[in-house]
């Protein structure tokens, strides 16, 4: 299982102008995906305490985080997105609180934290190991 949590000590920061944006996380782990809650007037430093599950098997190598500013009567704003390699959550297993880069069309944006925990969920059978399990 994977624990994420996004936007601990220190506040997830967007180096943004204004300060009028309701943000939200879309998170995809190849074709899962979820949603964090809307962080409703935090602006540019929005703060989120949520944990996901997605289930992940061999071969992924990657969680991308979308920032998105939710509109109300119309669509949402892409504020820019974070890409977290998993390979060294792999390894370790934990990952403190962290600060991924968040970009857009190749231009900084501002941070977001995250921390990682990663524990296999093993099957016995024929092949070996079954899958994955992890949350963010």
């Amino acid at each position: 299982m994977h624990r994420h949590r996004k936007g601990r000590d220190p506040r997830t920061h967007f180096n943004l102008n204004s300060y009028g944006i309701d943000p939200y996380v879309v998170l995809t782990c190849r074709t899962q995906e979820q949603k964090s809650s809307v962080a409703s007037g935090k602006g540019s430093e929005p703060e989120w305490n949520e944990n996901f599950l997605f289930t992940v098997s061999d071969g992924v190598t990657e969680l991308t985080l979308k920032i998105m500013d939710s509109d109300v009567g119309t669509a949402d704003d892409f504020v820019g997105e974070a890409t977290i390699p998993l390979e060294p959550l792999f390894l370790e297993g934990n990952l403190p609180s962290t600060a991924y880069n968040v970009v857009k069309e190749q231009e900084y944006k501002g941070e977001i934290r995250v921390g990682l925990t990663f524990t296999p969920e093993v099957e016995m059978d024929n092949v070996g190991v079954d899958g994955y399990d992890f949350r963010l």
